[in-house]
């Protein structure tokens, strides 16, 4: 956000991450993004909440944070070998009304061997990411072949379509004279 030129303050509040278990899991992200921005719906005094969550999906079956390393491992060797789904949501909220965008991005990873899978666990400590495993991480550096759609959806925010949506609340034209 700052490296789009917003000033910007990070608010956590404690949210629920559980959704209906018949949400079709490309879904799931946009669900859950706009949960975390009802926190704010007593507190949005003109501000501009933006709120996001992600999702790993392959073959279907959503992947979330691992709990444990076992579980780590275990996604981690699951995703390997194979392309998978992140789909990003982003959901605003401000006085004048509310919006859930989304983005997916598909990630194919090649064969990982066991070394790699538990040299990053234990470097990296994925285990608060979706699908156990950071694009911008070491696993993504020597794991991923290839990417189609956005980097930054597959770090968790679609700064694209982030940037469209915010324009829509203000002026976001850059100042070339400053």
């Amino acid at each position: 956000m700052a490296d789009l030129g917003f000033d910007f303050t990070v608010e956590v509040r404690p949210t629920d991450e559980l959704f209906p278990a018949d949400l079709l899991p490309h879904h799931v992200p946009a669900y859950l993004a706009s949960q975390k921005a009802d926190q704010f719906l007593d507190d949005i005094d003109g501000r501009i909440i933006v709120c996001a969550d992600t999702v790993v999906i392959c073959q279907n079956q959503i992947l979330n944070k691992p709990a444990d390393a076992a579980q780590a491992a275990e996604m981690l060797n699951f995703l390997s070998g194979k392309s998978h789904e992140v789909v990003t949501a982003v959901h605003i909220l401000s006085d004048a009304g509310r919006e859930t965008i989304s983005d997916c991005a598909t990630v194919v990873f090649r064969e990982l061997n066991a070394a790699e899978i538990d040299y990053y666990i234990k470097k990296c400590q994925p285990f608060d990411k979706a699908g156990a495993y950071g694009v911008q991480e070491w696993i993504g550096m020597v794991g991923i072949e290839r990417i189609e759609g956005s980097y930054y959806t597959i770090m968790g925010l679609p700064v694209h379509l982030v940037y469209t949506e915010l324009s829509k609340f203000c002026d976001l034209t850059p100042n070339f004279d400053s």
